[in-house]
């Protein structure tokens, strides 16, 4: 341990460039390396706990304590004694099959088979007795059991007052050991960061004071590796262009599965990865300083607690609102989708505009959405831009070109990734019946746009137009009338006779009696 930080530490301040100052480099401490190799194996055994390591021995160094080599010679030259009484005995007594056995709790033993008993000599004394054997024990064998068994147990207990005596003097290079140890890991950090990024291609980030976020040829490192892994197809780089003064909101729409979690999640690691002294998975990174990265992605519910996967969301929005400053990096992935379509999307287009119009907030937001009328909002937010992924249309099927390109997409083809999921080829073939007939109802087309904040109406629910009757054109002159009135200037008697006429216009009984 001591070579090898003196290593690394010729290694560092021979280099070309200064080290920075954070860095720091590990200081050795030789005295507890010395005391270490001197008092124990280079490879120890494991010592269990609890009265079965009280036996253990063999972890510490021969030599290192006299009076424990002297024990473990006297345990050995015991040992070997007995062995070699294994076949002195065998010839003596006439009986191959004789063997010396060792129990924990009988010690050591002869074992002769019972066909064999009649030629037993009268020196030995039965010691245990088995289902197809005996065990015998002699006077020299008993003697020479407690030397060894003795020996061994004062071995051990040494063993253990010394390992005892080593650990408490290590507590003196402990504070030593963690600064060390600390800046090993430091080191290691580093190292394998400037590894991935020799092996990788990754590039010096320029990382600045201003809230500037910039990034050419952006790409995500983990999915990356896989696909390459994988042998899959080649990971599609993509630029971010983020900026308080001017696009400071990039609005993503385009298909699923075509890259746009990929894309908000590669953005905030290539941020990180510029913050901690890394280089970044791109062609150039110019990196505005964050004061820290907030994400609403996902998935996840607290039911234990009574909150829906819609409230945990909801939740998690709310803290981001309430702590985001301008410098924080914003990562909001499908805001609104679990509830009904018009409440998500209006929850949606209320979060864009906070984040736009709170001033002094003006994060940089990646704002990823299949509602496409939010897209609207970058024509009365001059710091909204509209982003998407690129897909194309062959044969009924949709292919995933992974590019982002300004603007907005047309159609998110829900129904074409259900069908690559294996969706049964009837719900896909009535899920598009259902999608032409909203597509064809008046108000719904696609690119419909939900109008500015103040305006009266986002139109028709296509849900309720799919299952009930189209009105008559009473009925409509009827609503628009009552859209017209203004309660607070009317009588009791002109609203009875208000609704005497509109209900026999409708064709009711119009009694207001």
């Amino acid at each position: 341990m001591c070579l090898a930080l003196a290593e690394t530490d010729d290694l560092l301040t021979a280099a070309d460039d200064p080290l920075p100052a954070s860095l720091t480099l590990p200081e050795p401490v030789p005295e507890a390396a010395e005391l270490l190799r001197d008092a124990l194996v280079d490879e120890p055994r494991p010592v269990p706990r609890g009265s079965r390591g009280a036996g253990e021995t063999g972890y510490v160094r021969q030599g290192f304590r006299p009076e424990l080599d002297v024990l473990r010679e006297s345990a050995l030259k015991g040992r070997e004694w007995i062995a070699g009484l294994e076949a002195r005995e065998r010839d003596r007594v006439g009986v191959p099959s004789l063997r010396m056995r060792f129990h924990p709790v009988h010690g050591y033993a002869l074992e002769i088979t019972k066909a064999n008993l009649g030629r037993i000599p009268e020196d030995y004394e039965r010691k245990q007795t088995l289902a197809n054997a005996e065990r015998f024990t002699t006077p020299e064998l008993r003697e020479m059991e407690s030397k060894v068994l003795g020996a061994q147990d004062k071995a051990a207990a040494l063993e253990r007052q010394i390992f005892e005596e080593v650990r408490t003097g290590m507590l003196e290079f402990a504070a030593a050991i963690r600064e060390a140890a600390r800046a090993v890991g430091q080191l290691d950090a580093l190292q394998s960061l400037a590894e991935v990024a020799r092996r990788d291609g990754w590039v010096r980030p320029e990382v600045h004071d201003d809230a500037r976020l910039e990034i050419r040829g952006g790409r995500h490192p983990v999915v990356e590796r896989l696909l390459r892994a994988r042998g899959g197809d080649d990971f599609v780089p993509n630029d971010a262009d983020l900026d308080p003064e001017g696009a400071r909101i990039l609005l993503l729409t385009g298909p699923n599965m075509s890259g746009k979690s990929t894309y908000l999640r590669q953005v905030a690691v290539i941020v990180l990865l510029a913050q901690i002294g890394s280089f970044v998975p791109a062609e150039a990174a110019r990196i505005g300083v964050v004061d820290r990265i907030f994400t609403r992605v996902g998935a996840s519910d607290r039911l234990a607690e009574g909150e829906s996967t819609f409230m945990v969301e909801m939740r998690e929005t709310a803290e981001i609102l309430s702590q985001a400053s301008q410098k924080s990096l914003i990562i909001l992935d499908e805001i609104g989708r679990g509830t009904s379509t018009f409440d998500g999307l209006s929850i949606a287009w209320a979060v864009a505009e906070y984040l736009h119009d709170t001033p002094g907030l003006g994060a940089r937001t990646l704002f990823a959405t299949h509602y496409h009328e939010l897209a609207d909002l970058s024509r009365t937010r001059e710091g909204v831009h509209n982003g998407h992924s690129e897909a194309r249309e062959y044969q009924d099927d949709v292919i995933f070109l992974r590019r982002l390109v300004p603007g907005q997409a047309s159609r998110s083809y829900g129904i074409q990734v259900a069908k690559l999921a294996g969706l049964p080829e009837a719900v896909i073939d009535r899920a598009r019946e259902i999608l032409h007939q909203l597509e064809s109802e008046e108000g719904v087309a696609p690119g419909s746009k939900v109008p500015a904040a103040g305006a009266a109406s986002v139109g028709p629910d296509p849900q309720l137009a799919l299952f009930t009757p189209a009105r008559s054109p009473d009925e409509d002159a009827t609503l628009a009338e009552l859209r017209a009135l203004d309660p607070d200037r009317m009588t009791p008697l002109d609203a009875l006779a208000l609704l005497s006429r509109l209900s026999r216009s409708l064709g009711g009984r119009g009694d207001a009696s």
